[in-house]
């Protein structure tokens, strides 16, 4: 049973920084596919940062240059360090993991991110 935990989120003035973790439970391939994804109210979910094996990284262009995407494969844990936020940052965050063919996919329960001034 994969089971993912994200915690980290929270409220932060404009310009602030936020770091998520997630931490996965259970057995997951170290060439899984980890990345980190947001749904903002009346939005669709929206990719933000993926991370693959040997640590190739994909970053939507509105965070570029200011997110920064890392794992752990001992601690089976992804972090999003997020620097100047912006209030367009504003949204639930949720964490996946995905692998194999057919592609077997996993969410967490989301942690949310306020920023507002």
């Amino acid at each position: 049973q994969v089971q993912l935990v994200e915690s980290g989120g929270g409220w932060v003035q404009p310009g602030g920084s936020l770091r998520l973790s997630c931490e996965v439970s259970g057995s997951i391939p170290s060439n899984a596919f980890m990345g980190w994804y947001r749904q903002a109210p009346g939005k669709q979910r929206e990719a933000v940062a993926v991370i693959i094996t040997g640590g190739s990284t994909n970053y939507a262009d509105a965070v570029k240059g200011r997110f920064t995407i890392s794992r752990d494969n001992a601690k089976n844990t992804v972090y999003l360090q997020m620097n100047s936020l912006r209030p367009e940052d504003t949204a639930m965050y949720y964490c996946n993991v995905n692998w194999g063919a057919p592609r077997r996919s996993y969410w967490g329960q989301g942690t949310q991110v306020t920023v507002s001034s």
